[in-house]
């Protein structure tokens, strides 16, 4: 007699979740651009000369190097914090004897946006996995794709200066490496808003105005001060 096979099931390997998000990734290169456009102005309003265009190079990047430093620290405490929050709330769910109290806990966790769609048997299942889920480690502690993040941070601020400040130090004439160094920004934002539009479906290139516009007005502010 013969036995049957049963099917076997095919599981799709899992896909590893990138380390920065979108918006971690766009906000970071728009930061870059803003400090490295604002920092150049100011250069330029106090200072000139024939080596004047290495002078704003130099400054936007140094600039930025301590921006993407700053950011990427910055990135890391928030890191080890939201971990840290995430394991004291599975422990007090885990050591919480009253039902009702720790259901009360987790929907105080959660966000504005999805806490009234999670309904109560819903988040109790999740409330029963935590508690009877091992003991966890008593404390955070970083691992190695949080380094990586944090330096996927600095190096896209870092490279957020180049497209500014790189014409000054390519193009002779200081007034016309401005415009081709304000002109380059203005395109990377609208990218930037493309990019932030079409990831939250709120419209592309109704973002991507919108950024450019934001750029405007701060390049327009930057003139008004004498950059």
């Amino acid at each position: 007699m013969s036995t049957i096979t049963p099917p076997v099931a095919h599981t799709e390997p899992e896909r590893r979740k990138p380390i920065l998000n979108t918006v971690d990734r766009v906000c970071e290169v728009c930061f870059g651009l803003f400090m490295a456009l604002t920092f150049v102005g100011a250069v330029k309003a106090v200072g000139a000369g024939e080596d004047a265009g290495y002078k704003m190079f130099y400054a936007a990047l140094g600039c930025n190097l301590a921006w993407g430093l700053a950011d990427a620290v910055m990135y890391l405490v928030r890191t080890l914090v939201d971990r840290g929050q995430r394991l004291k709330l599975a422990l007090i769910v885990q050591r919480e004897k009253d039902q009702a109290a720790a259901l009360r806990t987790l929907r105080g966790a959660m966000s504005d946006t999805l806490e009234p769609f999670v309904e109560d048997a819903e988040l109790d299942r999740i409330r029963a996995r935590l508690a009877a889920g091992a003991a966890e480690q008593q404390r955070a502690n970083f691992v190695r794709d949080d380094f990586v993040g944090a330096l996927g941070i600095f190096l896209l601020v870092v490279l957020g200066t180049f497209p500014v400040a790189l014409p000054f130090i390519v193009i002779a004439d200081s007034k016309v490496a401005l415009i081709v160094s304000r002109v380059l920004t203005l395109v990377m934002l609208f990218v930037a808003g493309l990019a932030l539009g079409r990831y939250t479906g709120a419209g592309g290139a109704k973002a991507g105005i919108a950024m450019t516009a934001l750029g405007v007005l701060l390049t327009m502010a930057i003139i008004a001060v004498g950059g």
